[in-house]
């Protein structure tokens, strides 16, 4: 789909006018989106000479930001996050609930997100819904030790899951040292429930769901033009 890095590109440069100069703490999401996101962020701080300290999510999108020669800190670091840019799998149009954790950083994502004041979603047009888990299944941070019976579990709420394993076909290992399950629920009425149970079965670390916690979303469309949803 040759539209899309423009599509990408025209929603980070919309998003990035979040960064404003009281902005001192900023959390950077992971994923391919958020890959061409920080050489903009590093140009839009030498241009306005601005004093940013950056919080990456994964091992990954640190050394995005490492090459561009922008600070970095730990969460531990700091006691209040300003802003996080991320990036979404889907988007539910009404309520702006995300399905995140395709980069395999979804409990750290979640750990910052939480933390922020205001968290900027950029996506293309194709991570928009109607429902979440319509063609998208929500991944789950698993504890290798007891991935097998994690699977078990899910199947009996439900959903199918599926061990998420690289191209060698090993399982993925996320910075924690996890496993990812994938799991189809198809369209989902509740996800607030079906968080609330994902969440009570032992040796599942964290969900792909991010319910409540979007602040706004920039949508780069295919016709070159960026859409913006808010919070009701």
């Amino acid at each position: 789909m040759s539209w899309v890095p423009a599509a990408k590109k025209a929603a980070i440069a919309k998003a990035l006018e979040e960064v404003r100069e009281d902005v001192r703490i900023v959390g950077i999401g992971s994923g391919t989106t958020l890959e061409l996101l920080v050489p903009e962020l590093a140009n839009l701080v030498k241009a306005k000479d601005l004093e940013l300290k950056l919080i990456p999510t994964s091992q990954q999108i640190e050394k995005a930001i490492a090459k561009t020669g922008l600070t970095i800190v730990s969460p531990n670091d700091v006691s209040q996050i300003d802003l996080v840019l991320d990036g979404a799998d889907q988007v539910e149009t009404q309520t702006l609930d995300l399905i995140k954790g395709g980069g395999a950083a979804l409990t750290r994502e979640k750990i910052v997100d939480c933390a922020a004041r205001k968290l900027i979603i950029v996506v293309d047009e194709r991570k928009i819904a109607r429902r979440l888990g319509s063609g998208q299944a929500v991944p789950v941070e698993v504890i290798p030790f007891a991935h097998r019976l994690v699977m078990g579990r899910l199947a009996e709420l439900g959903g199918k899951p599926e061990l998420r394993r690289s191209k060698r076909s090993s399982p993925v290992i996320t910075d924690n040292g996890n496993f990812v399950i994938d799991v189809n629920f198809g369209p989902i009425k509740d996800a607030h429930a079906l968080d609330y149970r994902l969440k009570s079965i032992p040796g599942l670390v964290e969900t792909g769901l991010f319910l409540d916690l979007t602040d706004r979303v920039y949508i780069g469309l295919r016709d070159g033009r960026v859409k913006v949803l808010e919070t009701k």
